[in-house]
């Protein structure tokens, strides 16, 4: 079931420095929360803990030395793996939804129109955007998510979301 699954928080990029620092990509909101929580790596096709000895704040972004890491080509060996929380160590959200919550679900618009699933979803500064894509037509949309306007309501039990679209744009 998707809620046993870890949640990505971030992933890990390239190395900074030669002793073992590297670039840390945040999901959360806010960014530096990602290292509130105990961390887990993805390692070959399970995870483990993962301990971060310093972090730095670089911009909009963060370098972290990891224990283990000491040098640029063990940064290397470990860019671009994902990083992840496990549901439980996460609290519960009150009139929102985790985005992993939301990918995969089927969105309808107002007449019942199926647009297709929820693939993915980003932040462009101003607001999220859905990235929903339909298998069948190979069209796909870009809803903002912007709730009440174009987000009418996400059901995570029933896995569906409605919004105001039109199907052909």
């Amino acid at each position: 079931m998707k809620d046993q699954a870890p949640v990505i928080v971030g992933t890990i990029g390239a190395p900074h420095g030669v002793r073992g620092w590297v670039r840390i990509n945040s999901f959360t909101e806010p960014a530096d929360n990602l290292f509130a929580y105990p961390l887990l790596m993805a390692h070959g096709n399970g995870w483990q803990p993962v301990e971060i000895e310093q972090v730095q704040q670089r911009g909009a972004g963060f370098i972290a030395k990891i224990v283990g890491i000491e040098d640029r080509d063990q940064a290397a060996l470990i860019t671009n793996l994902k990083l992840a929380v496990l549901r439980e160590d996460l609290p519960d959200l009150e009139d929102e939804n985790y985005w992993t919550d939301v990918i995969g679900l089927e969105v309808y618009n107002e007449a019942g129109i199926l647009l297709g699933k929820v693939d993915d979803i980003f932040e462009t500064g101003a607001n999220a955007v859905l990235v929903v894509k339909n298998v069948g037509t190979g069209k796909e949309h870009l809803i903002p998510y912007v709730p009440d306007m174009y987000v009418q309501e996400i059901d995570i039990p029933a896995g569906t979301v409605r919004v105001t679209w039109d199907p052909e744009f």
